[in-house]
């Protein structure tokens, strides 16, 4: 660290005095309050020390020129949200949202979403194999000058003529086959998390990229353009940390919607739902609302813990540390709280090893190497245990908001911890680019969600929807030029992750990455594909059985 001689004037009581009040915003909480001029240059040359940036992602480009034409396959929940954050709400959300303000003044969701900038598109597809669906679609978006066909299948919308680019919100068994057939015919593809379904098919999307350039695919992580990890970011490359050993993240939901338990309309019907479409390369079954509603409680079309709730934290931390796909992963689990026919789990553990991985270090070279991240999970509680990013140094609490401690046994803070001048109960650091805006957080869910940058970040202190953003810079990529955040690589190393986690619980055995094969180890006799995809709980190998 630089000269720390300008704490020298300050006693220990000073100090903790300062460190003890109110913190401030994007700084150093600092000791020697009462010292007014004094402690703004102390708290200057701190600042000037730890030099961590809090800036928002670069500016994406300008919306200008004609206008996008973009479908929506799968208009479900969250295919509502995402053309929504288009600019295309459905009348009934403008509706609900008209009431909620009538009722509520302080309610200004309505207000703010229409001031969201245009973002110059034209919504002209929707593909849903649920009549309801579509036709909400239809008579929300053929309006204002916009014309919206519905299309029964993502073939026929992409060869259409009628789309630039698509976005894919169904189940997780077509994410990738719509997204490969989209890419290859030259649409631009934003397809929902996790990426693809099985292995065989992430490789097959990356190679359709890397094949078609001009075709721009984003994975929707929209949790990239959270400020709050940007600074995290810069936190990391200097240093601050020291080396970071261990990572904790979990996720905690206790209701109905958090569990997969998603209504199911009361039209829903064979003469409105096309099943065997819907199927596609699942299993073949009678028709079964809830496997249609609430597909993710299936292996046969979700990818359950790992795949659906993992992956947000994995990326998150991936975009942070930048670690890749680990070289060993060991999960457990079972189903503990929702024994309803589901066979994916509740509750599940997934530790993620990285035994080369280093974030550089304060002391000798060579001292220390490797990483663990843990993943913990349970759908029947809601004690928020947050994300803890654990150095030699100094640990990081990471949310909406950055907060830094200093560790006792630190090397780089040594100095300033013995002679009194840092307190490791007390954040050295906090950054909360919320405190100018206002979280109206209604439900355990969505806070949840809020945490984890899903719902909204900052800019400027104002509240800001983070799909709008992620969106938005897909859409600038396409007229503009450059790259996604979250992109096929990335997209890679989430899916492959995520199959690992799978695996490794429906084996009950470490599975292992060889990152210069570029694969996941079978054991003699194992499809890896067709273990992921049974529809058991649990599989045993072929390897294993001969054991």
């Amino acid at each position: 660290m630089a000269d720390d001689s300008i704490f020298s004037r300050l006693s220990r009581r000073d100090w903790l005095k300062g460190l003890a009040g109110v913190p401030i915003l994007g700084s150093i909480w600092f000791a020697g309050a009462s010292f007014a001029g004094k402690a703004k240059r102390e708290r200057k040359a701190l600042l000037e020390t730890l030099n961590i940036k809090a800036s928002p992602p670069p500016p994406t480009g300008p919306m200008s020129g004609d206008p996008i034409r973009v479908g929506i396959v799968g208009f479900g929940g969250r295919g509502e949200d995402l053309v929504r954050a288009l600019g295309f709400p459905t009348q009934e959300w403008l509706e609900a949202r008209k009431k909620d303000a009538a009722e509520n003044p302080s309610d200004t969701r309505l207000k703010e979403y229409l001031q969201q900038e245009n973002l110059n598109v034209k919504l002209t597809a929707v593909c849903d194999v649920f009549d309801v669906r579509a036709d909400r679609a239809l008579r929300s978006f053929n309006s204002n000058g916009n014309v919206c066909k519905r299309y029964r299948t993502h073939e026929e919308l992409i060869a259409s003529g009628e789309v630039d680019a698509i976005i894919i919100a169904t189940p997780d068994h077509w994410h990738a086959p719509i997204s490969i057939d989209a890419i290859k015919a030259g649409i631009h593809v934003y397809v929902e998390k996790p990426m693809t379904h099985n292995i065989a098919e992430t490789y097959a999307l990356r190679d359709a990229v890397r094949a078609n350039p001009k075709a721009v695919l984003a994975v929707g992580h929209q949790h990239r353009q959270t400020q709050s990890f940007l600074t995290a970011q810069d936190a990391i490359a200097k240093n601050i940390l020291g080396h970071v050993s261990l990572v904790v993240t979990a996720t905690n939901r206790n209701d109905d919607n958090g569990a997969w338990q998603y209504d199911i309309h009361p039209e829903a019907s064979p003469q409105t739902i096309d099943w065997e479409r819907f199927l596609g390369s699942a299993p073949k079954a009678e028709f079964n609302k809830e496997h249609f509603f609430r597909w993710r409680k299936w292996w046969a079309y979700g990818s359950g813990l790992s795949g659906d709730l993992m992956t947000h934290d994995y990326d998150r931390i991936n975009c942070i540390l930048k670690m890749g796909i680990p070289k060993f992963i060991t999960a457990s689990g079972g189903i503990y709280t929702h024994r309803d026919g589901r066979n994916v789990p509740d509750v599940m553990q997934i530790n993620m090893e990285f035994p080369d991985f280093t974030t550089g270090s304060s002391q000798e070279a060579g001292k220390e190497k490797g990483m663990t991240f843990v993943y913990s999970a349970t759908l029947g509680n809601t004690f928020d245990r947050g994300t803890v990013l654990m150095g030699h140094d100094a640990s990081m609490e990471l949310g909406n908001a950055v907060t830094i401690y200093a560790d006792w046994g630190s090397t780089r803070f040594k100095k300033m911890i013995d002679e009194g001048r840092v307190d490791p109960t007390v954040p050295v650091y906090q950054y909360d680019p919320s405190t100018n805006g206002t979280d109206a957080v209604t439900s355990a869910t969505a806070k949840y969600f809020a945490n984890k940058g899903l719902l909204w970040t900052y800019r400027d202190g104002k509240r800001v929807d983070s799909t709008f953003l992620h969106l938005r810079e897909w859409l600038s990529c396409i007229r503009n030029g450059g790259k996604p955040s979250c992109g096929i690589d990335e997209g890679f190393e989430e899916a492959i992750t995520a199959h690992m986690g799978g695996l490794s619980y429906k084996l009950g055995r470490r599975v292992e990455w060889d990152p210069v094969a570029e694969k996941i180890i079978a054991l003699p006799g194992e499809d890896l594909d067709a273990i992921l995809l049974a529809n058991e709980e649990f599989v045993t190998s072929p390897a294993m059985k001969r054991s």
